[in-house]
């Protein structure tokens, strides 16, 4: 494989506009610029995650989705491109029930936070909402792939089972919400 990246500095931007995958330029605030950025931020939280200590099989399933979520922003950089499918969508389901299946049922909300591992995955997954609505958003103007925003859908769910797991992995639980706690009488 060649060099992609041999001159960092480009000056292309200066102006407020882009490139992208397919040679065009746009606004650096376009919808789909945008949505870039969300689901680039959202790979970037995965990867603070990844620097905890986590259970093999979580930090297993959290590469491959760094993988999918690079290529997802691919998807989106080349307007008309389709990379991520339906058998993305079945691997994210099949990973929630395998990981739901050592989980009590709720009974109650819960508040993101616990084990520190745990916060990261909820934060990362209200990172994943904003990239979802971004996506949703941009494909209310263009074309945009029903599976990447099945995909983020799917990994909302996945980051908050996840979350619970690693709570319980740390030997926190999970931390419920307490309706009215904090309401004067």
């Amino acid at each position: 494989m060649g060099h992609r990246l041999s001159k960092i500095v480009t000056r292309t931007g200066d102006a407020g506009t882009t490139g992208l995958g397919d040679g065009s330029r746009v606004a650096k605030d376009c919808l789909r610029i945008e949505a870039m950025g969300e689901v680039d931020e959202l790979n970037s939280s995965l990867g603070v995650l990844l620097s905890s200590e986590l259970p093999e099989t979580i930090r297993t399933a959290l590469l491959g989705v760094q993988h999918d979520l690079f290529d997802l922003g691919g998807e989106l950089c080349i307007p008309g491109l389709n990379i991520i499918s339906e058998a993305h969508i079945v691997r994210l389901e099949e990973l929630v029930a395998q990981f739901n299946d050592n989980l009590s049922p709720l009974k109650e909300f819960i508040l993101p936070g616990g084990t520190q591992a745990a916060a990261f995955a909820h934060l990362s997954r209200t990172i994943c909402r904003r990239a979802e609505r971004r996506v949703v958003h941009l494909s209310n103007s263009e074309n945009v792939s029903e599976f990447s925003r099945k995909y983020l859908n799917r990994l909302s769910d996945l980051l908050f089972v996840l979350g619970r797991t690693l709570n319980i992995a740390g030997g926190c639980g999970d931390v419920l919400w307490v309706h009215g706690k904090n309401r004067r009488s």
